[in-house]
């Protein structure tokens, strides 16, 4: 079975990643819109395609390589493409709907907008779990329909997404390249703009030092707070959730625009903190509502991340900038978890783990205040959508983010 969840896994993250290479570009190239409702309905098409595979379920065994007598249920072998093809129609998809926000927000409107996606999101995902896994308790020997949920959700957002006649995005670049020549712009926009590379890079720290712990999450819960109690745990796992709906909601709320440098960086350190005290915690009457308290920052974060990425970042390079982001994102996942497990089997202790992420947080958000050009990051609010002409990406000197004192 390990085996099996582990080519599940293999057999999705190579195209992720390109999606994620090339999700940007196509984000900046194609219209929106048009992208935003082919990838929709891939990931609509695979998802069918894995309920139709599990409703089947064909059990002729196929050989495979591995352990001698390894063979996989043919139900598995053709599940491994309809998974890859979701996954990565997902990923393409993120840029181009993050890319076309702004088009239609005033930039006022952005971190509430981006907030209350979010909360919105994480809601339909917890009450639709909550429901497929009705669907499953009611004959487990047809886990196929568990997959009408996500079914019925995706058909819903294509129809909305036909929905859609005008969102101002770009059609593709003013004087579009070749591909390559497009890609390379949006990372020589990064690279000029040194607020935005410095945002970057950061963010890849705190995703690695996060992942390096969560990935013993589970170990974390037997072995230092003694629970074996399967709902305990999905609590834990919930909780963050909720915490990140209520920082989304509650930074939506917040003027921070002039100050999103320093807003990031206090949040950071916020989020280490709340690492921190998981690492020292021995109860779940601590670690439980500190679950949630760690799910408000990353969900602050990104608001005002997404918000101020939205509002500088000029439209026609925007979907590159923001996958830029997701490239290293996604990257970092399984260095953190490869990392993590064997900090675990090297200290033997998995809170200590805990404590170096927290700690290794903290000191990020504090080099993040350390860097002036991404503490005086910010942006001007405005009551109109954001609508900026089409130009060359900046020189090799560069052309700093809007900013303000």
């Amino acid at each position: 079975m390990a085996l099996s969840l582990a080519l599940e896994g293999l057999a999705a993250t190579v195209p992720t990643l390109f999606a994620a290479l090339v999700s940007g570009t196509l984000a900046d190239r194609v219209e929106r819109r048009r992208l935003m409702r082919i990838t929709n309905g891939l990931v609509l098409v695979g998802t069918i395609g894995i309920f139709a595979d599990l409703l089947v379920r064909p059990e002729t065994p196929v050989s495979f390589p591995g352990p001698p007598g390894f063979f996989l249920p043919m139900w598995m072998l053709l599940l491994l493409p309809a998974w890859a093809l979701v996954s990565s129609a997902t990923t393409m998809f993120r840029p181009a709907y993050n890319a076309a926000l702004p088009n239609l927000v005033p930039s006022g409107d952005l971190a509430a907008t981006n907030g209350l996606v979010f909360a919105l999101s994480i809601a339909v995902s917890v009450v639709g779990s909550l429901v497929a896994t009705g669907l499953l308790d009611v004959d487990r020997t047809q886990v196929a329909y568990s997959t009408l949920v996500p079914i019925a959700l995706l058909a819903f957002a294509q129809v909305q997404l036909a929905g859609i006649h005008r969102d101002r995005s770009p059609s593709g670049p003013g004087t579009p390249g070749t591909f390559l020549h497009d890609a390379r712009q949006g990372y020589a926009y990064l690279w000029a703009n040194r607020a935005l590379l410095q945002i970057t890079v950061t963010a890849l720290a705190i995703n690695f030092l996060s992942t390096a712990a969560f990935v013993e999450l589970g170990l974390y819960v037997t072995s230092t707070l003694g629970i074996s109690n399967a709902i305990l745990y999905g609590g834990m796992v919930t909780g963050s959730s909720i915490g990140v709906a209520i920082g989304s909601l509650l930074m939506g709320r917040v003027r921070f625009e002039r100050s999103a440098g320093r807003v990031l960086a206090l949040v950071t350190a916020g989020e280490g903190v709340s690492v921190l005290i998981l690492g020292l915690s021995h109860t779940v009457w601590i670690s439980l509502p500190d679950m949630v308290l760690f799910g408000v920052f990353p969900g602050m974060y990104m608001t005002v991340f997404l918000a101020t990425i939205q509002a500088t970042v000029p439209n026609e390079l925007l979907g590159r900038v923001l996958a830029a982001d997701e490239v290293g994102s996604y990257a970092m996942v399984p260095v953190g978890q490869y990392i993590g497990g064997i900090l675990t089997l090297t200290l033997g202790s998995v809170q200590l783990v805990f404590v170096i992420a927290g700690v290794g947080t903290i000191l990020v958000g504090l080099l993040m205040l350390s860097f002036q050009k991404l503490r005086r990051l910010g942006f001007e609010p405005s009551s109109h959508p954001v609508s900026r002409p089409a130009e060359p990406p900046p020189p090799a000197s560069g052309v700093p983010l809007e900013t303000v004192p």
